[in-house]
């Protein structure tokens, strides 16, 4: 007699046990964490050190601070009141109920999609809503006053982004049932970001004449790296959102590459046919407009769609920053500092009315929950017979845009009358002629054997010398913005 076959008995590293419950997937759990520091290292140091180096010598320390800051202050109100406002408990049909996310049992339970712990989507959702606040920031550079910006990130995360993110994100918002396509957030990042940034620099006001007319940067190098880990971290930003370690992340992260050196390449060859010269910054305008356009995209859309979309966000933004700019009053007027309305406004709805037309219904069905029929690309509904479908989801594309435009500009101004009636928006004229010494008592590069410059890394602050003043005004000029 043969004896009776062994029970199956699973590897010791998959038994669930208290630790590791039998919903929770490691391999996923573990990738998220890990997409979402990539995407944290995005914001710092990344677009510390790009706006740090893209700035004016006296600017690089209060531009990198105030990226500093919001990441930190937003992780604080996130966890507070932010994360359930967005991924909550509906409250309205586009907000989550206020509540907090520290508590152990809710930490420890599964979150609202994928096979991970809310403490995992808290993180990962929190570096996206950072990061947004730190792309408003470009907007601001080189005038807003500290303090006011200190207000504005808790305010706007309270009464912008939850919005947006709660409409469009989570299962239950409004534009979500409708079937919105947003995979990563050009809509609710860079949209929102882009259009945000715009309006608080209209009511900030402008940098000084001087800073508007000559504002190279200090450093392209150090600006360079910023940029550099920008670009790699987007692998994190777009490839964590299926929630899962599958083929529609792996196509996410090759298709954000391919646009994005398409783009890049698409906005140096403008340059040099237009300007005859290959430059740095504009490429780095490209490599931003490419990633911000594949965003809402990039697990959606297959390869050939990338490199199209990728040519488009580096000729339209291009286009809209070199020549639309310079014939529209409004955008002349309004002075923002790392053009993150041609970068994020214009690359994000570019981004987000591409894929209403590039979405391939597999794709959808691999990455949204069931029912995905409401989900296809224009020119695949032409494709299968399903026009009327195709036609539907452009217009909820154009709607989801119209709303998150009206949100931000009605919100962002708001905000910031109400920051300005307790403190002004903008420095003083005295301040913004000397930087970030007046403003924090220190300065992003010193001469030791200087005791002036000594004090100030000690936080004793001190005025430029004539020498220094004498210096800056002898730099080369440079191109406006690189965000």
């Amino acid at each position: 007699m043969g004896s009776a076959p062994s029970p199956f008995v699973l590897p010791a590293n998959l038994i669930p046990d208290e630790a590791n419950p039998g919903w929770m997937s490691k391999g996923d759990n573990a990738w998220q964490l890990t997409a979402a520091t990539l995407v944290g290292l995005q914001s710092v140091p990344g677009l510390m050190i790009l706006y740090g180096g893209g700035v004016k010598k006296k600017w690089a320390v209060n531009s990198a601070f105030m990226a500093f800051y919001a990441f930190a202050c937003v992780l604080v109100c996130w966890v507070l009141w932010g994360y359930q406002m967005s991924f909550g408990h509906k409250m309205l049909p586009f907000w989550g109920r206020i509540n907090v996310s520290l508590e152990q049992d809710f930490l420890l339970a599964q979150a609202f999609s994928g096979m991970l712990p809310n403490a995992t989507m808290v993180y990962f959702q929190f570096v996206f809503a950072a990061i947004t606040l730190i792309l408003i920031a470009g907007a601001l550079l080189g005038r807003m006053n500290f303090i006011a910006w200190m207000m504005f990130v808790p305010l706007w995360l309270t009464f912008s982004y939850t919005f947006g993110a709660f409409s469009i994100w989570y299962p239950g918002g409004f534009l979500a049932r409708m079937g919105l396509m947003d995979y990563s957030g050009g809509y609710v990042i860079h949209l929102s970001s882009g259009v945000a940034g715009f309006t608080a620099a209209f009511w900030v006001g402008p940098r000084l004449s001087k800073d508007r007319e000559r504002f190279p940067p200090n450093n392209i190098l150090l600006m360079l790296a910023g940029a550099g880990l920008l670009w790699m971290g987007w692998t994190g930003f777009n490839g964590g959102d299926p929630y899962a370690v599958n083929i529609d992340a792996s196509l996410a992260v090759i298709n954000t590459h391919i646009c994005t050196a398409t783009s890049l390449l698409t906005w140096l060859v403008l340059d040099l046919i237009f300007f005859g010269k290959a430059s740095v910054i504009g490429a780095v305008q490209g490599m931003i407009t490419g990633l911000v356009c594949i965003t809402p995209a990039a697990g959606l859309v297959q390869g050939w769609a990338a490199i199209i979309m990728g040519l488009c966000s580096g000729s339209i933004p291009w286009f809209s920053m070199m020549v639309v700019h310079k014939k529209l009053e409004l955008l002349q007027k309004v002075d923002d500092t790392m053009a993150v309305f041609h970068t994020h406004a214009v690359a994000g709805s570019l981004g987000g009315i591409l894929t209403g037309l590039f979405a391939e219904p597999r794709l959808n069905r691999l990455f949204y929950s069931p029912p995905t029929d409401m989900y296809i690309g224009l020119f695949y509904g032409f494709q299968t017979g399903r026009v009327h479908a195709g036609f539907r989801q452009i217009g909820v594309q154009l709607l989801g845009i119209v709303f998150i435009v009206t949100l931000n500009v009605v919100a962002t101004s708001l905000i910031c009358l109400a920051v300005r009636f307790v403190v002004p928006l903008r420095m003083s004229e005295e301040d913004m002629e000397i930087g970030d010494e007046a403003v924090h008592g220190e300065a992003a590069y010193v001469l030791w054997e200087d005791d002036k410059a000594t004090n100030a890394v000690l936080g004793e602050g001190s005025a430029p010398s004539d020498t220094e003043m004498t210096a800056t005004k002898r730099r080369g000029g440079g191109r406006a913005g690189v965000v």
